[in-house]
């Protein structure tokens, strides 16, 4: 069951698919000042949407945020209501700052910058459970495949979740490497979370309550590249410390180690390698640790 606060801060703040495309939602900053301004008025966000919704809108004067941009996204709840029945025939639940089930550590290093939703769908229990993750790019050697598919094995031995982003390559062969051992994991993704929640390798782990996916974006959010970029940090931060297998030069698993060494999140170990057109070594310079090539020399007394 969706919360009625869940359903006001979604039609303030998410794109629904089908709905005026020239109307844009909320950002996180825009969405914060609302519900700091609602909040001083003894204010909840599902108010906005009751028959009261005129009367305290006349009062709000940010002239940067319309009041009729506001009302008109308060206006798209037949759009939402039909977006909502699909997603919840498919498994697929909602969690905003509020619930208990949002991640703590989420809000506590991006305070108001966390997002004011997350879309899931699997066992909302293993967002609690403690987590390595597990990072890296697609575009690999057969080696390092089979590396993340035993690392997330020897994770789940350790009694850990695995959380990743669910890519092709490091990251689902990691979550594989987990998952058929019998552990749990936690896909954090960056879009098709409606997609991805149906799929012939994630179905069954979902049905088992040994898999839980979550994103910040819509259900049927396509790929974006900022959206994969900006994803990044929720892996660190729900982690105990991240491993990155392979890294390039730029793109998104080298942004997001970079981030975490400059932010100090968690502990980061990369595996080293010869390949000159990697990230790995000059990550390892920047001043991440070294991660055993030895899948079972690797020490999970993190510093």
């Amino acid at each position: 069951m969706i919360t009625e606060r869940s359903k006001s801060i979604i039609l303030l703040t998410g794109y629904l698919p089908g709905s005026d495309k020239k109307l844009k939602p909320l950002s996180t900053i825009e969405w914060n000042k609302l519900a700091l301004w609602l909040h001083k008025k003894n204010l909840s966000p599902e108010d906005l949407t009751g028959i009261n919704q005129e009367r305290i809108l006349a009062k709000w004067d940010d002239y940067k945020i319309s009041k009729e941009r506001i009302s008109n996204l308060l206006g798209r709840g037949a759009t939402l209501a039909i977006c909502l029945d699909k997603w919840q025939r498919a498994g697929i639940w909602v969690i905003n700052r509020s619930d208990v089930e949002y991640p703590p550590r989420f809000k506590k290093a991006l305070n108001q910058k966390s997002p004011p939703i997350f879309y899931g769908i699997g066992k909302k229990k293993l967002l609690s459970t403690e987590a390595v993750g597990v990072v890296g790019s697609r575009n690999i050697s057969d080696e390092e495949l089979s590396y993340a598919h035993n690392l997330g094995k020897r994770i789940s031995n350790e009694g850990y979740s695995v959380v990743s982003g669910g890519a092709k390559g490091i990251d689902e062969n990691s979550m594989i490497g987990a998952l058929e051992n019998d552990g749990t994991c936690i896909g954090i993704l960056a879009d098709r979370l409606l997609q991805r929640s149906t799929s012939k390798i994630y179905r069954k782990y979902i049905m088992d309550e040994k898999l839980v996916l979550i994103s910040p974006y819509h259900p049927e959010a396509r790929f974006n590249v900022g959206n994969a970029m900006s994803r990044n940090k929720f892996i660190y931060l729900k982690s105990k410390v991240t491993f990155v297998v392979h890294s390039g030069l730029k793109g998104g698993t080298w942004t997001g180690a970079v981030e975490n060494i400059k932010n100090k999140w968690v502990p980061l170990y990369v595996k080293n390698n010869n390949n000159i057109d990697s990230g790995n070594s000059a990550l390892l310079k920047k001043g991440a640790n070294e991660l055993a090539t030895s899948i079972n020399e690797i020490s999970f007394r993190f510093k």
